[in-house]
This record gives C-alpha cells, sequence and structure tokens, in this order.
C-alpha cells in the first residue's frame, strides 16, 4: 500500500491541510498495469473539525472494494475560512492526476465523498470547479480540479430556510457567532448546479435533527433540473453524523449505529460502477 501523509498548502489558503494517502500497489501476480478509481473523503464536522468517525473507517471501505482511497484533513475555523478548505480539496484533485501513473490511478474516475459540512465541501468541488478563486489560485486548467463523481451523505447544501447555520458561520467568518450574508448565498450550492456539474449519489436520513434532509432534496433538484444524473437514497430514520452507520463508526455515547442505512456503501459502489465503471477491468 501506498500510504503518505502529503502537505497541501496551495497558494492564497491561509492554513495547510493534508491528504492520507490508501493506495492499493499493483502486484505483478495480478494485474501490474491495473489503474484504480480513487475516492477523496472528506469528514464532516461543521466547518470547526475534520471528524475521524468519517475519516479512515469510510476510506477502509473503499479501499475493501477495490478502489483507492485517499482522506482529506483540511483546515476549519477560526484559523480557516472560504476559500481555504476548497482550495485543498482542488490541490488533492489535482496532485492525484498529475501524480495519477505513480500511483495507478484511473485520472478520468476522481471521487470526492464528503459528510455533513465535508459533503458542502465535496459539491463545492463538483458546482465550483470553473470559479477563478479555485483553478487561478492553482495554476491549474478548471477541468483537473473538477471531480468525476460525488458521494455526499447528509450533506450541508444551502444557506436558506433549511441551513446548518454553525456550518456557514464557520466557512465564511471564521466565527460560530456571525455569517458573511452575501458569501453564504454565494456558497448555497444547489443555486450553483449547471449542466457541468458531475454526476451524484446523495443519502440522508429523513429524521436528521442536525442538516434537515430539505439539503439533500434541494441539491438533487437542482441537479435533475440541469439535466445531471443522480441517485438520491432518505431513510427513514437515523441520527445526524451516522457515518457507516454501524459499531465501527458510532460514537463514543454509543449512538449512531442505524442497520438499515448500512446499505449505502453498497448501493454507492454500485451506482459508481454505473457511472464510471470502477470494476469494468475485473470482468472474465
Amino acid at each position: 500500500m501506498i500510504h503518505k501523509e502529503i502537505p497541501l498548502a496551495p497558494r492564497g489558503a491561509k492554513t495547510a491541510g493534508t491528504l492520507t494517502t490508501y493506495f492499493l500497489d499493483n502486484d505483478p501476480s495480478m494485474d501490474a498495469s491495473r489503474k484504480r478509481p480513487v475516492v477523496i473523503v472528506c469528514p464532516g464536522g461543521g466547518y470547526r473539525i475534520v471528524s475521524a468517525r468519517e475519516a479512515e473507517p469510510v476510506a477502509m471501505r473503499f479501499v475493501a472494494a477495490g478502489c483507492h482511497a485517499a482522506v482529506l484533513r483540511y483546515a476549519v475555523a477560526p484559523e480557516a475560512k472560504w476559500p481555504d478548505a476548497s482550495l485543498q480539496l482542488a490541490a488533492a484533485i489535482l496532485h492525484v492526476r498529475e501524480h495519477a501513473q505513480e500511483y495507478h490511478i484511473d485520472s478520468a474516475k476522481v471521487v470526492v465523498a464528503g459528510f455533513s459540512a465535508g459533503g458542502h465541501l465535496a459539491a463545492a468541488a463538483g458546482t465550483l470547479w470553473n470559479d477563478p478563486a479555485l483553478y487561478e489560485a492553482l495554476g491549474a486548467d478548471p477541468r483537473a480540479i473538477r471531480p468525476d463523481a460525488m458521494i455526499l451523505g447528509y450533506p450541508v447544501i444551502t444557506s436558506g430556510l433549511y441551513t446548518h447555520g454553525g456550518s456557514f458561520a464557520n466557512l465564511t467568518t471564521g466565527t460560530p457567532d456571525a455569517r458573511d450574508e452575501a458569501l453564504a448565498s454565494a456558497l448555497s450550492l444547489e443555486t450553483r448546479v449547471t449542466s457541468e456539474t458531475p454526476p451524484a449519489f446523495l443519502w440522508h436520513t429523513a429524521s436528521d435533527p442536525g442538516v434537515p434532509v430539505e439539503n439533500s432534496l434541494l441539491f438533487f433538484s437542482a441537479l435533475h433540473r440541469c439535466g445531471v444524473e443522480a441517485a438520491l437514497h432518505i431513510y427513514p430514520r437515523g441520527v445526524h453524523g451516522l457515518s457507516l452507520a454501524n459499531v465501527e463508526t458510532r460514537s463514543s455515547a454509543g449512538v449512531g449505529v442505524e442497520k438499515e442505512c448500512q446499505s449505502w456503501v453498497g448501493l454507492a459502489l454500485e451506482w459508481l460502477d454505473t457511472q464510471l465503471g470502477i470494476y469494468e477491468e475485473r470482468e472474465d
């Protein structure tokens, strides 16, 4: 396994992030030339922390399915605000594409997977990839930082009626006490979807008390209106921050196990295979 801690300090970001890689080695006894998709995992935490529960355990599930995976530990408030985290995710996408041969990555199969505020970060990568604030800071072609697909778990999306206020306050001002309304409106991602937004897989619980399910509904509706392929799975019950929804990722308080919601991983992998052909090299 290629296991690295790669510092990410793109120009324009006030603080650095880290990309931790879990890339599978090729072996001549199987397929020395195999190229795999890569899933960059963006944990949640309200843009105030980076949740360990939505980091390595999630990456390991994608590795077990035959994908490369990496975890982005991005800069958060109070040290960071927009566009720091988005610059770091764009730099991570650019890095894996530029080093695709070294890492045995299929550069046309770069996936971002985000949860809660990390879902906002991942969805921003898919909707704001052509924003000059991102690609110009990296000196990159806009399409080099565009993900090929998004997996969004109970994502923060809207700054409107169904917003998660803390995430937008931390993102736009670096403090939980107030938010920059103009910037929050610009980062309300249901308004930033276009026909060039990559396809998305979304899952949420109807009973989520932290980030209302309407966030996923609004984003799915915007994707659908623009003709972007999307899948949306709404489970009837479950607390916020479920991650894998199993014992492995339950919280220290013992909550976060929801058997029905555990199916999201398999559904997401099937959807990725339909979208990107992630298993095509394994066919007999």
